[in-house]
C-alpha cells in the first residue's frame, strides 16, 4: 500500500489521457496521431535501412580509428535508440572495445593507451559498464595529478568532460572517487564554461546532459533531443562522424513504426480494460489505463516483446487498484481478511468477503492463471506459485501499512523502508517481468526470496534496488502534495522521528539523508548490472529502466506537477 497514492491531473490535452475509461461509450483509449497510425508497411524501408546501417557497423577499420569508431557507434545507435535491431554487432564492438581499452588484456587498469582523449576513456568506461564489463575506475588516473585531483587543463575539452560527467554515474559501491570527484569537477567545470561555449551543439549536449544523465534517464526519453539535433553536427557535438544521416533516417523509420505499434496495444489493452469492467464496478480506485501502460513501456521496451509489454500492463493495474482498496475504501477487517483469502488463493473460499472484494480477487485469480499459462506454453515452464506468494507478499505488506495508519503508529525508518520496498510493488511487477522474458536461471534464487519477502525482505539487488528507489522518490517527490488525513508515514517522516526531531528545520536533513540514500541504491544497481549475473540482458534492462522510469513517475515540479511524465507522454503520442 502506498500511503499517499500518486494521483495523475494533467494539464490540457494531455487531461483526456487520464480515467478515460469511466463510462461505456468511453471504454476504449483514443489516441491521435499526426502520423498514419497503420503504417506498418513503413517496417520493410525500416527493414532495408537496417541492413544498410549493418554493413556500415561492420566496415573494418584498424588502430586508433578502430576503437574510436566503435565507441561513437555504439553510443550513437544507443542514443538514437536503434541499437535492438544490433544485439550481435555490438557485443562485436563492445568486446573489441575491452581489448583495446585494456590495453589488450592489461586488467589492472593501469596502462591505457596514451592516444586516447578523456573523451575517449570516458565514453568506453560508460559503455563497457552499461553492458556488463567491468572496468578499473583508475584508468581515468592519467587525467589526475599526484593528489588525485582532476588537472586543471582537462577541463578544456567539454566534449570530454560531458564524457566524464555522463560515466561518474556508473559507479558502484567504494568508488566515491569516481563518483563524487569525477562528477563534481566535470559539472562544475561544464557549468563554468557554458556562457562562452562556441558551438551551438555542444551547449545544447551539455545543458541537457547537466539535467538528465544519461544513464539515469529513460532511453526513449532521450531519444526525442537527439532525433532533434541536426545529424550534420553530429550527436555527439561533433565527435560522430560516421554517416549520421542514414542513423537519423532508421531513428525515425523506427520510431514511426514503433508508434504505431504502440497505439495497436493501447488498443488491446483498452478494449481488455473496458470488458473487464472494474473501473465500472470499483469507481473509487483509479483509472488510468494509459499511465500503467506508460510502466510497461518503460520495462518492456524492445519491440519484439509487444505481447509481454500488454501482459504486463494487467498486473500493473491490479497493484493501483488493491492500493486503493487499502489505502481509501476498505475497513482494516475486510482488508485483513482479503489479505489471509489472497494468501490462502482458493477461488472457491472467498464468499466471506464483501463484494466489492470478490469482484477484485476473482479478476486477480483469473489474469494471473491466464499469464501463467501464456508463459506455460512459450517458455516451457508454470510460474503460477511463483506469481500468487508475489501477490500474499504484497497484500501481506499493504495490511501492514493498513495497520500503521489505523493505529497512528509511526514505524522506525529502517522498518518502514523495508516494508516499503514490497509494498511498492515493484517486486511483484520485476517477478512478472522475469517470467515472462523466460528467465529461468534466476527462478529457484527469486523464489525462495518471494517466500521470504513478508519475513526476511531478501531479495536480489535488481529486484530491491528499483523498488526501493521507487519508495524513496515516492516520499521524496510526493510527501507535500500527497499528504494523507494522520500521520504521513513517509521514510523522510520516520527518519526524522527516530532522531528525536520533526520540526520544520530538519526537513532538508531528512531529504538530503533520503537523496544520500538514493545514490547508494544505484550504486548497488550498478554493481548488479555488472557480469556475470544470473539474469537475461533483458531482465537487467527492465530493472535499470523501472528505476530511471522512477524519476519520471515521481519528479513533481514547483507547482507539484509530473512535467517529466507530461512530456514524455507528449512525445510517445503525439
Amino acid at each position: 500500500m502506498s500511503l499517499r497514492p500518486l494521483r495523475l491531473s494533467f494539464p490540457g490535452r494531455l487531461a483526456a489521457l487520464d480515467g478515460v475509461c469511466d463510462g461505456a461509450s468511453r471504454g476504449t483509449v483514443r489516441v491521435s496521431l499526426h502520423n498514419n497510425t497503420s503504417a506498418f508497411p513503413c517496417e520493410l524501408l525500416l527493414d532495408y535501412k537496417v541492413e544498410q546501417v549493418r554493413d556500415l557497423i561492420k566496415r573494418p577499420s584498424s588502430g586508433t580509428d578502430s576503437y574510436q569508431r566503435a565507441v561513437q557507434m555504439i553510443d550513437s545507435l544507443q542514443r538514437l535508440g536503434i541499437h535492438h535491431h544490433f544485439p550481435q554487432e555490438i557485443e562485436l564492438l563492445l568486446s573489441l572495445c575491452y581489448e583495446q581499452f585494456m590495453n589488450i588484456g592489461t586488467t589492472d587498469g593501469t596502462s591505457v593507451s596514451s592516444f586516447m582523449s578523456m573523451y575517449d576513456v570516458a565514453t568506453g568506461f560508460r559503455l563497457l559498464r552499461q553492458h556488463g564489463y567491468y572496468v578499473f575506475p583508475n584508468v581515468f588516473d592519467r587525467f589526475q595529478d599526484g593528489m588525485g585531483r582532476f588537472k586543471t587543463q582537462s577541463g578544456d575539452d567539454v566534449t570530454g568532460l560531458l564524457a566524464l560527467y555522463e560515466a561518474s554515474y556508473l559507479g558502484i559501491e567504494g568508488e566515491d572517487k569516481l563518483v563524487q570527484e569525477a562528477g563534481d569537477f566535470a559539472r562544475k567545470q561544464i557549468a563554468a564554461r557554458l556562457p562562452t561555449l562556441g558551438s551551438a551543439a555542444i551547449k545544447r549536449a551539455a545543458v541537457y546532459a547537466l539535467d538528465n544523465p544519461y544513464h539515469l534517464t529513460l532511453p526513449s526519453y532521450g531519444t526525442k533531443f537527439y532525433l532533434q539535433e541536426n545529424p550534420k553536427l553530429g550527436i555527439t557535438g561533433g565527435k560522430m562522424n560516421i554517416a549520421p544521416e542514414i542513423l537519423y533516417e532508421v531513428a525515425k523509420l523506427d520510431f514511426n513504426y514503433q508508434q504505431s505499434l504502440h497505439v495497436e496495444e493501447l488498443r488491446h489493452l483498452s478494449e481488455w480494460w473496458r470488458d473487464l469492467g472494474l473501473w465500472h464496478q470499483l469507481k473509487f480506485a483509479r483509472n488510468q489505463p494509459l499511465k500503467w501502460f506508460m510502466w510497461s513501456l518503460a520495462l518492456v521496451p524492445d519491440p519484439r516483446h509487444s505481447k509481454w509489454r500488454v501482459e504486463l500492463t494487467k498486473p500493473i493495474s491490479f497493484v493501483y487498484l488493491i492500493d486503493d482498496i487499502f489505502d481509501t475504501y476498505g475497513s482494516l477487517d475486510e482488508l485483513i481478511r482479503f489479505t489471509e483469502a489472497v494468501n490462502r488463493w482458493d477461488i472457491e473460499g472467498i464468499d466471506s468477503l464483501p463484494g466489492y472484494m470478490q469482484i477484485c480477487f476473482s479478476a486477480l485469480y483469473k489474469i494471473t492463471h491466464e499469464i501463467s499459462d501464456m508463459i506455460l506454453k512459450e517458455h516451457g515452464w508454470n510460474p503460477i506459485d511463483m506469481l500468487r506468494k508475489s501477490w500474499a507478499a504484497l497484500c501481506n505488506a499493504f495490511l501492514i501499512e493498513a495497520k500503521w495508519f489505523n493505529s497512528g503508529h509511526l514505524p522506525p525508518a529502517e522498518e518502514y523502508l523495508r516494508n516499503g520496498v514490497i509494498s511498492s510493488g515493484m517486486p511483484m511487477v520485476l517477478l512478472h517481468l522475469l517470467s515472462m522474458l523466460g528467465d529461468q536461471g534466476a527462478n529457484h534464487d527469486i523464489d525462495c526470496s518471494v517466500n521470504s519477502f513478508h519475513k526476511y525482505y531478501a531479495m536480489p539487488d535488481l529486484i530491491s534496488a528499483p523498488a526501493t528507489l521507487l519508495r524513496l522518490w515516492d516520499d521524496l517527490g510526493s510527501a507535500q502534495d500527497e499528504k494523507q488525513k494522520g500521520y504521513d508515514g513517509s521514510y523522510a517522516n520516520c527518519y526524522r522521528e527516530e532522531n528525536g526531531s520533526a520540526v520544520a528545520v530538519d526537513e532538508k536533513k531528512a531529504s538530503e539523508h533520503v537523496k544520500h540514500l538514493i545514490k547508494g541504491e544505484w550504486k548497488k544497481l550498478n554493481r548488479a548490472c555488472l557480469s556475470p549475473n544470473s539474469f537475461s540482458p533483458a531482465f537487467t534492462s527492465g530493472s535499470l529502466n523501472a528505476a530511471r522510469m522512477v524519476r519520471v513517475m515521481y519528479s513533481y515540479d514547483e507547482d507539484q506537477r509530473l512535467v517529466s511524465l507530461e512530456q514524455h507522454l507528449d512525445y510517445l503520442l503525439k
